[in-house]
């Protein structure tokens, strides 16, 4: 029962972080949810300073607002002060987060926050971390509800938005002719991430959040040119690197959440090398035929 409540929590969450993930790709932000999952942590500790626990709903609030006040400082860094997107992005993120690690060394002794907890997460808690009543009903694990939440919203969000998500990720100057804000969806997208982000610490953490982010639709985008069929290829893989990863973390008696996301790189490299349409082995075969028959009709 274990393994199932770990490999569940895990495969929620990869989902709702890969279907995010679908956009920022898309629109070449695959590193801006970088940005927001480091940043949002200084919103994250105040708000911890405020509540003094780690279950507040304060927390997501507070991340939430850091994530979208870090998109806003990318964008005013790029179309302001004229620096390259990547430029805006590292010095919003490192500063932000170099804040969120400072708050933490000075106020650690107030709040049950460390940087290992902030940066790694634990999936193998989740079994023994249960909602318990007041009356002492037990619930059973506490990150499965948050994970099944915060995958529904997602679903909600992306549900109802994804005509406006769509057009403002492929074509943001259409978009903003016929009268979508591609401003006020951008920030959507942001604080939806974010909010993410700060759902899926305790399990995966920071870093590992990202690579859910990146990985799967990555994965994904090799494999279709067709957007929905990315979403439910997104969600299949998020399924299927949580199941090997989570038995792979067994054999090998390492990190959990580390090996979910070894096994998502190892299927992109072979979806990078043999994908029928996208793949580096498919295309030289084609250009091989390509030429060979280009021989043949000269000859």
């Amino acid at each position: 029962m274990d393994a199932l409540y770990i490999i569940l929590t895990s495969s929620l969450f990869a989902i709702a972080c890969g279907l995010l993930g679908c956009f920022l790709v898309l629109r070449k932000m695959a590193m801006v949810g970088d940005a927001i999952s480091h940043a949002v942590l200084p919103g994250i500790v105040i708000a911890f300073l405020f509540t003094g626990t780690r279950d507040s709903f304060e927390m997501i609030i507070g991340a939430g607002l850091l994530g979208i006040f870090s998109t806003f400082l990318i964008e005013f860094f790029h179309k302001r002060a004229k620096l390259q997107t990547d430029a805006s992005i590292g010095v919003t993120f490192t500063s932000l987060f170099a804040l969120g690690v400072i708050l933490i060394s000075v106020f650690a002794g107030q709040v049950d926050l460390d940087q290992e907890c902030v940066l790694y997460g634990e999936i193998a808690y989740v079994p023994i971390d249960l909602w318990i009543t007041d009356s002492g009903t037990n619930l059973g694990p506490r990150a499965l509800y948050i994970s099944s939440i915060t995958l529904i919203l997602i679903i909600l969000f992306i549900r109802i938005g994804f005509k406006q998500l769509y057009i403002t990720t492929f074509d943001p100057a259409f978009a903003a002719t016929t009268g979508v804000s591609v401003a006020l969806w951008n920030y959507l997208l942001m604080g939806s991430v974010s909010m993410t982000t700060v759902a899926a610490f305790d399990s995966v953490g920071a870093i590992l959040v990202v690579a859910l982010m990146v990985a799967p639709p990555a994965t994904a985008y090799l494999l279709t040119d067709n957007f929905k069929k990315m979403l439910l290829i997104t969600s299949i893989i998020a399924i299927v690197i949580s199941i090997l990863g989570y038995y792979l973390a067994v054999m090998l008696d390492g990190s959990i959440a580390g090996a979910v996301v070894t096994v998502a790189g190892i299927i992109f490299g072979i979806v990078y090398l043999f994908s029928p349409s996208n793949g580096i082995l498919f295309k030289r075969m084609a250009q091989k035929r390509e030429a060979k028959n280009l021989a043949q009709k000269t000859a």
